[in-house]
Formats: C-alpha cells, structure tokens, sequence
C-alpha cells in the first residue's frame, strides 16, 4: 500500500507539472495541445454535446472543466454545476467566461481528493481527465462516482487512447494512453456495495470514436463512453458475471477467443461462412454509394470493410463485446478506412436515431436479445422509408428441444424462434414484404467447409494458439452439425423493408 500511494504522489506531482508548463497562455491550443484547436473545436464540440446526456435541470459535476469549453453549454440548461479543474489558471479563465451564469460554482481542486456528497449528482462530465491519473486512481475514482450519482445518473467522459493526438510538443509526457478495453476492465472492477444484496455499478450504453477526429485527422484513438449508474444484486446474474457485457468478454468472447474464431470465418470475420455467406447476403441490399448502413453485432468488422471498401457506403458498426471493437479499431486504424466507425453499445438501450439509414445488417447476433420486437421497432425507427433490414441468427426448430440442445441454449444465454416466428415478429414490427429462409443448409455446408480446412491451418493454428483452443472449436462446430442434422438448431435468413410513405 506505501509503495503505490507513493506512486501515486510522485504520479500527481509530474502531472501538476505537466499542466503548470501548459497553461501559462490559458487559451484553447494549450487545453487541446494541439495547433489545430480551434478547427477541431469547431466539428468536436458540436458532437460531444450531442453524445452526452440531457442535463436539463440536472445537477453537474464537471471534471476537468479546463478553461469552459463544456461548461457554459452545461451551465446554459442544467440545475447546478461545479466546475472543478486542478490548474487555477484554467479555472480563473473559465470563471472569466463563464461566471456570468450563476449556477455555477468554479472550484480549484484535484480529483483524486475531491469530496463530493453522496446521492447528490445526475450527470457527471469528465473530458480529458483519466488519462492523467495512474490505475489505481482511475479506479477510485470510478467508485467515488458511484457514491456521488443519484441511482440512474449519468456518467460521460471522453480520453485519448492508444496514442497523443495534439501536435504541441512536450518536453515530458506523462500521459496514459489506455485501451478501451483498459478502461472497460476497470470499469467491470468498480462499484458501490449499498448492503449485504446490493450493489451499485455502471451499466454502458455506447462507447465509441469521436467522428471529427476521424474526418480532421484520421484519427480514431478520441473515445468517449456513456454509462448509468445501475443497482443491482451482488450475485451475478449472467454465471456469475454480473453484467451481460462481462460475461461476453470473459467467456464467450474473450480477445483469444475471438482471433480463433477468426482462424476458422477468416480474416477479420467472425461469422459463418465469413465472407462467402457476407457476399451472398449483402448481394441482396442493392447498395449504393454514399448510403448508411448500420451494423448491429459488428464483431470484429468484417461485413463493415467489405461494404465499404466494395459499395463506397458508410459503415456504422456496434456490439456489445469491448474486446470485438477493440480489435475492429485496430483494424480500422490499420486499413485507415475513412467509411467505417465502430462503437461499443448496448443494441437495446441505445437511442436510435430518426429516418437515418439505408440499411440495417446483423449477423448471428439478435439470438443474445429476448425482446426481439422492440428491437426491430426500432430497427424501423431508424431507418429511411424503403431502407432495408437483413438479419442472419440462430433459431431453433418448431418441435420439443433435446436435452443437450436446451443446456447449450441456457449455457450461452440464447434467445432462440424459429424460423417462421422470427419472420412473424419482423412484420409485427411493421416490416413489409418478409423474407423469411431457412438457411441451415449453408450453416452446415459453411460449418463443414471450416471443419476440413482444419488440417491445412493446424500449423501456423498451433503457433500462436493451443490445441486445446483447436479441439474446442472443432468439438463446437460438430456438436453445431449433429444439431442442425436432428432439427433442433436452425439458421435463418431475413430480408424485409420498410415501407415508402
């Protein structure tokens, strides 16, 4: 404990130092580090404002407030709000701003020691703060929060990942570029224990790229994240995970999980058939450049990168597994594809936009969501008149399931219709002209194509993964055929569109 709060100390001191060596001018290049500032202020602020949460009569806390750029917009239609930033210089400027506004109290202070009431905030801001505090501040941090948030409050914060994105040049730079999947971890890792039952912790609604870094620089590494405060049982609910998310990324879809899978689908897929079924199926839509298509369950982004790379469209991609976006990211950054963006999000909580798409994709993801129907509602909502929905998925067959077929449904956490009922709540969401298909043939077709290419990438397989990683898929895959061979797993296949007014 000595040696880490020692850390700690040193952590803070380089760190006050840092920020005393860019502030002596307090203007918004020194706040952004970065001779672009006022360009990029012009696109991101716009943005941020329409990814954090309403603070309309609510009561803010903003976490390195810096010189007000956030604040006066926050001031403008929230309750209260207490602008605290550790640089006075920063503060006094914002206060010069912004004061006129008198629900807003300016405070000089560090995080690490602030004492807020509980039970006494809505929303919390933070942008551009965490990666100035080591780990195990973050980490406290996050738990202060919990205890300063009103049960259902609102947490956003925004930070550079992987990598600096301003060009001000910096003679020692102590700043922590995380992963996302480092903050989500230490996000999984917080919470409040309100008593012996329950806890409080932050569910995530989306995380993802701040798109006029990605337009401006080509730049994805600028992420921000939107979470609420969620009380729930100490115990978990999903086998011992207590939020569905985690049990996703430390069980079903675990990083090494995820690149095995790929071995088989192929590069950057992680779906059946990867991109032979991806071709057949997208085939179906007609795109046409400079449409938007949604993409719902990503993975890892394979269907985004041959859409966009062979359609000229604009690929949005979301899924709910950090460790799925993480590697699409890198991906992305890889490709430096300007026409895909990638955002860690729960499908049946985020606010889908209004008439916004063209088409709505997904892939053998919707079997993880029990109300399929209130997600296809909104499928509708967000897409144009005549765009298009296509959905592959799991289903299972009309008749009584097999003892075996039920644990492995219950296991993985599955939803599962058959075919027919699927197609039936696609147009009870007001779908016209469904197509429902049982494509089971070519789930079996794909899976035993997979199965045989298993001696000829078993090699360089074992070179960077175990046999026992190798056994596990192949014991997977021909438990998946034996089902499909006695009916009672099912693949289907899904076109529908919604109607022109």
């Amino acid at each position: 404990m000595t040696s880490t709060n020692g850390h700690q100390q040193v952590s803070r001191k380089q760190m006050k130092q840092f920020w005393r060596e860019h502030s002596s001018a307090a203007n918004v290049e020194e706040m952004m580090l970065d001779s672009q500032a006022h360009t990029l202020g012009e696109y991101e602020v716009p943005e941020v404002r329409s990814l954090m949460p309403s603070c309309k009569a609510k009561d803010v806390l903003e976490l390195g407030a810096g010189i007000g750029r956030f604040t006066g917009y926050i001031g403008k239609e929230a309750n209260s709000v207490k602008a605290i930033d550790f640089i006075q210089k920063f503060i006094d400027k914002n206060k010069e701003i912004n004061g006129h506004l008198n629900n807003i109290v300016f405070q000089q202070a560090d995080v690490t020691e602030l004492v807020i009431p509980g039970n006494s905030v809505d929303v919390i801001f933070s942008n551009w703060l965490l990666m100035y505090l080591t780990d195990s501040e973050v980490m406290q941090l996050f738990n202060n929060m919990l205890t300063w948030l009103r049960p259902g409050g609102m947490l956003f914060f925004r930070e550079s990942c992987f990598h600096q994105s301003g060009d001000k040049k910096r003679n020692d730079n102590p700043t922590q570029y995380r992963s996302p999947a480092q903050y989500n971890s230490l996000l999984a890792e917080s919470y409040q224990q309100l008593d012996s039952d329950k806890i409080a912790r932050f569910s995530l609604l989306r995380n993802r790229s701040i798109q006029a870094y990605i337009k401006l620089k080509n730049n994805r590494n600028q992420l921000c994240w939107l979470l609420q405060k969620e009380v729930m049982e100490s115990k978990g609910r999903y086998q011992g995970f207590k939020t569905f998310q985690e049990f996703l990324d430390n069980k079903q879809y675990s990083r090494n999980g995820i690149l095995c899978y790929e071995y088989f689908f192929g590069q950057d897929f992680v779906s059946t058939g990867g991109r032979d079924t991806t071709e057949e199926f997208v085939a179906h839509l007609d795109l046409k450049a400079g449409q938007q298509v949604l993409d719902v369950g990503v993975g890892i982004g394979g269907s985004a990168f041959y859409m966009a790379k062979n359609f000229d469209v604009h690929v949005h991609g979301m899924d709910l597994s950090s460790n799925m976006i993480e590697i699409a990211m890198e991906r992305a950054e890889k490709y430096q594809s300007k026409k895909v963006d990638f955002e860690i999000a729960d499908a049946t909580l985020v606010e889908y936009p209004t008439e916004k798409y063209d088409v709505v994709y997904s892939r053998d993801t919707i079997l993880h969501i029990k109300d399929k129907l209130a997600l296809f509602k909104n499928f509708h909502k967000c897409l144009k008149p005549g765009g298009k929905l296509l959905i592959s998925d799991y289903c299972c067959g009309e008749a009584e399931w097999a003892e075996d077929f039920a644990a492995y449904v219950a296991d993985r956490g599955y939803h599962l219709l058959s075919v027919p009922q699927y197609g039936q709540v696609i147009q009870q969401a007001g779908f016209t002209d469904v197509v429902a298909q049982d494509r089971t043939d070519l789930f079996v077709m794909s899976l035993k194509k997979e199965l045989a290419r298993t001696d000829s990438i078993k090699e360089d397989f074992l070179k960077k993964f175990t046999q026992q990683d190798l056994d596990g898929i192949m014991t997977g895959w021909e438990e998946k055929v034996k089902r499909c061979a006695r009916g009672d797993q099912r693949w289907g296949f899904f076109l529908a569109q919604k109607p022109l007014r």
